[in-house]
């Protein structure tokens, strides 16, 4: 019986959301500065015998016991397995470090882990930027979902990295920082579980068809600008200048953001981030694509025992930053 387990992480993504979705992009260029962190989605793959019944047994929330793919409910699963073909008789494992539609990318995490799984079913390894364009294609063209680009690239990249989006390219830079400058991000950010999980579509579908009649563009513009301000203020600025400047940049792409759709924010959102703020946080926004999820604050160390204070109904989440990106971390013929 052959078995693979996939490990792919999520992301926080900090300035130019928005812009990686093709609606924008293929008329004016895109991009995203983020990182991925070290909460992952694991899925594990390995063949059925000939004994069950069905063809294909799949185990995430639910159970699903099918002969088809066509049967298939899980449309990440199902569109994968279209766009893949070539799978008959397969027992499929899904767990998560994190709650899914909170925000962090884990539903292009588990496309991009899931397509790398299935091709080392195959014994082959996958480019990196080829298995971020077919989560691409799986999630934007084969089951239709309102998504950007960004997530599936850093699901498959790995690390902190500048994006930049436009019609014949998606293209992914790490971005250059010293060890110190890491430390320091690392040491200011704080991440708390609002408690309220959303599903991104329809958030975002709103946001795109105000993206197609061109409302939005004067916002968007200005937020792939600022995704380059950052990247000038990481690289050239003090350590001891780089976290308020930053602050200062994410809370404006905060108010930018909460322009894009009327479905962005809500008032219990905006009165925590607004207590955030009261207790010392430079800036700070929801990952994803709002109304709920995970909160992410950039605020001095000596702050974030007063915010905690404020914010001790919530879960805090504690991590790293990660570098490796879509892993196959097991596999046995």
């Amino acid at each position: 019986m052959q078995r693979i387990i996939s490990r792919t992480p999520v992301r926080i993504s900090f300035f130019g959301g928005g812009t990686d979705y093709p609606a924008y992009y293929f008329r004016h260029p895109g991009a995203t500065l983020g990182t991925t962190i070290d909460k992952y989605t694991y899925i594990s793959i390995n063949t059925l015998s000939a004994f069950f019944e069905y063809k294909l047994r799949i185990s995430y929330s639910k159970i699903e016991l099918v002969k088809t793919i066509e049967e298939i409910e899980h449309p990440s699963i199902r569109g994968c397995l279209a766009h893949k073909g070539g799978f008959s008789s397969i027992d499929i494992h899904i767990s998560s470090d994190l709650p899914a539609k909170t925000g962090l990318g884990s539903s292009s995490s588990f496309t991009v882990g899931f397509l790398n799984a299935l091709y080392a079913m195959e014994g082959k390894k996958i480019p990196k930027q080829k298995l971020a364009e077919e989560a691409c294609h799986v999630e934007q063209r084969v089951i239709g979902e309102n998504v950007g680009s960004q997530d599936q690239f850093h699901a498959a990249f790995g690390g902190m990295n500048v994006i930049e989006f436009s019609p014949n390219q998606i293209r992914t830079r790490p971005l250059i920082i010293s060890r110190g400058k890491k430390e320091l991000l690392q040491n200011h950010l704080l991440i708390f579980y609002t408690g309220i999980t959303r599903y991104a579509n329809d958030i975002v579908k709103e946001q795109i068809e105000k993206t197609r009649n061109l409302d939005n563009d004067s916002y968007l513009c200005r937020m792939y600008e600022m995704v380059f301000e950052a990247e000038e203020i990481i690289s050239n600025a003090s350590e001891k200048e780089i976290m308020p400047l930053l602050g200062k940049l994410l809370n404006e792409g905060w108010g930018l953001k909460k322009q894009l759709s009327s479905k962005i924010s809500n008032p219990f959102i905006d009165q925590l981030y607004q207590q955030a703020l009261e207790r010392g946080a430079y800036g700070g926004k929801l990952c994803g694509a709002g109304s709920g999820g995970f909160l992410a604050l950039f605020a001095p160390p000596e702050a974030h025992p007063h915010i905690r204070e404020a914010f001790s109904a919530l879960l805090e989440v504690h991590f790293r930053f990660e570098n490796e990106g879509a892993t196959i971390i097991y596999m046995k013929e």
